[in-house]
């Protein structure tokens, strides 16, 4: 059973969700704003038991079972109920399928499009109303294969179109939020040792580990979202 931990919201100063938390990336990201002991993470996976048992113990992490292809308002409405102010939210989690395009069939590219572009805006719409008005940063993470101009791969195609629909809806969403000052910027990410660059490029070795790349969303979260807005951004040292 998870361990249930109390939380003392009087001393949190900040709220970061995260999405796609239990392994890789995401679960760096975790580990480093939970080093901050006046942020509070909301951790989602939909590996529950995985995430706990990474993140059951820390103080300030909030572990919550969650699968963006299903409506995130019967999933988060009880575990984000107390929290009046979010300060940021890192989409993180993505889907791979992977297969030349006369090969892969229209339900792979659907299930790219409804975890890689559809969930974030879902789980984006859901937390609207809660984002610290001026305040706010979204960090949306896509793939150097989505960026304009970047060397392209084949067999990728439902994954970097989809991360690149992603890519377009934080320009627009964030010509819209002017006013209201949320922020929202676009990574995408270069070569990282993950599982999914094994399951994308069987063999290759990238320069970079999830604990930095991590380490790098997470600041950027935190100290970034003042200087840029609506920005499209390769963060890459290595490409298969």
């Amino acid at each position: 059973m998870p361990v249930q931990v109390k939380f003392n919201l009087l001393l949190m100063r900040r709220i970061i969700v995260v999405s796609g938390a239990s392994r890789g990336i995401g679960r760096a990201i975790v580990d480093s704003l939970a080093q901050n002991s006046e942020i509070l993470v909301i951790a989602l996976s939909r590996d529950i038991n995985t995430l706990s048992q990474h993140f059951g113990q820390r103080a300030n992490v909030r572990c919550v079972k969650f699968d963006l292809s299903l409506d995130p308002e019967q999933q988060l409405g009880q575990s984000v109920a107390d929290l009046s102010e979010i300060h940021g939210l890192i989409n993180n989690a993505g889907h791979l399928e992977k297969g030349n395009f006369n090969e892969l069939s229209q339900e792979a590219y659907e299930r790219c499009l409804k975890v890689n572009f559809l969930g974030p805006i879902a789980l984006t719409s859901f937390l609207y109303s809660r984002m610290s008005k001026g305040k706010a940063h979204v960090v949306n993470i896509s793939t150097m294969g989505a960026f304009q101009g970047s060397v392209k791969f084949p067999g990728l195609s439902a994954y970097a179109a989809s991360k690149a629909a992603l890519c377009n809806f934080t320009e627009v969403f964030a010509e819209e939020q002017k006013l209201s000052g949320i922020r929202m910027n676009c990574l995408c990410l270069g070569s990282v040792n993950t599982e999914m660059l094994q399951a994308a490029f069987p063999g290759y070795q990238a320069t970079t580990s999830p604990e930095e790349m991590g380490k790098f969303i997470a600041d950027f979260t935190l100290n970034q979202g003042s200087i840029f807005h609506g920005k499209i951004i390769p963060v890459s040292s290595t490409t298969p």
